[in-house]
């Protein structure tokens, strides 16, 4: 099976792992985090163009340090949109704030900016649009929209390590952004994420709430918990951070590819805005209906080809978070039921995107 993604790991890895576990230094409880840390922070932030780079243990953890920090909590409302993965919005109920979900961009499957504008209220704190498959939310109108009503924006951008908005790099977008490093994401840590930001007073506060909101040691200040990145993790990210490049490479030429050989097909295929940099973490395309999607998908799977759905249910539909919508959202729900993502990571080849196109064209026509 051709794997949708999939963690590529070679012997620097394994030996800056290694090296770390022969000295016996894991992790590190202080605010600062341990000496492969603090590097692999600095080295993060160098690459996004930023201030600060605050590692911790996932993208979920991320995304709930970045609205501690921001001061989110109980009676507060976080605009998210809908068609995303769960942690987007889960994170918000973790820190005891109520999520608002909003339709999405038919064509680029990111937040609508009208329609997070027409879900303020008073109660509204904080809106987390997502870089979605990797392609930045069009944050210009989102955070514009954001400075009128005094709502901070915490980009998720837990998909997009690499992409850019009219030159600034994902994760720098909003006042905070988060990464995941999750073993299917473009670089790994095994686990692991880190929250960017250019404020010295959040960046603060994100190191403090990583562990158990500490100073010093035994000195809570604030309320925190073990949100830590362990040394182990940092030292694999730093090996695969150097490596990025590459691997972003590697997925734009096949998605260029893709784009190529599937030109003139009935799929929608995926479409990157002006100014905008995709990262190519997923190549989503939209099929008419389901059952094409679905008939598709079986077909492709059968073949070798590890295509998935991203994402099958949106967020306010599922039983978790039904509760927090009463509504319909159209675009959202039609996207459920028709995107399939196909592989264009590293390690699929010119061969196997030649095989797949045609999988995929002959299927179509056969189905007419």
């Amino acid at each position: 099976m051709i794997p949708i993604n999939k963690p590529i790991l070679g012997k620097e890895e394994i030996k800056a792992v290694a090296k770390v576990i022969e000295s016996g230094a894991l992790t590190n409880p202080a605010p600062e985090g341990g000496s492969v840390c603090r590097a692999f922070e600095q080295e993060l932030a160098s690459y996004c163009n930023a201030k600060h780079a605050v590692a911790c243990n996932s993208g979920t953890a991320a995304l709930q340090m970045a609205l501690m920090a921001a001061g989110v909590g109980p009676g507060d409302e976080v605009i998210v949109p809908s068609f995303t993965f769960v942690a987007t919005a889960s994170s918000v109920l973790l820190v005891g704030a109520r999520p608002v979900f909003v339709d999405i961009d038919p064509d680029t499957y990111n937040m609508d900016p009208e329609q997070f504008r027409r879900a303020i209220t008073p109660r509204t704190k904080a809106v987390v649009p997502v870089d979605l498959y990797g392609l930045p939310a069009a944050m210009d109108e989102i955070k514009e929209i954001a400075r009128q009503s005094g709502i901070i924006v915490i980009e998720d951008a837990c998909q997009a390590q690499g992409a850019s908005y009219k030159g600034k790099m994902a994760g720098t977008l909003g006042d905070m952004g988060c990464f995941s490093f999750y073993p299917g994401k473009v670089m790994t840590t095994g686990e692991g994420g880190a929250v960017i930001t250019d404020d010295d007073e959040l960046a603060e506060r994100l190191r403090r709430i990583r562990t158990h909101g500490q100073v010093k040691g035994y000195d809570s200040v604030m309320l925190g918990g073990n949100f830590r990145m362990t040394e182990m993790a940092a030292a694999m990210g730093r090996v695969q951070l150097k490596r990025l490049p590459g691997f972003l490479s590697a997925r734009e030429r096949n998605a260029t590819l893709l784009l190529e050989m599937l030109d003139g097909s009935d799929l929608k295929l995926p479409e990157v805005p002006d100014g905008f940099r995709h990262n190519w973490y997923l190549f989503t395309a939209k099929c008419k209906t389901n059952k094409e999607r679905e008939s598709l998908k079986s077909s492709l799977l059968e073949a070798g080809f590890g295509v998935a759905v991203y994402y099958p249910i949106p967020l306010h539909r599922i039983p978790v978070l039904v509760e927090y919508s009463n509504h319909s959202l159209r675009i959202s729900e039609e996207a459920a039921e028709t995107v399939l993502s196909l592989p264009v990571n590293p390690v699929i080849s010119y061969v196997n995107l030649e095989m797949m196109t045609n999988k995929i064209i002959n299927h179509i026509k056969f189905k007419k």
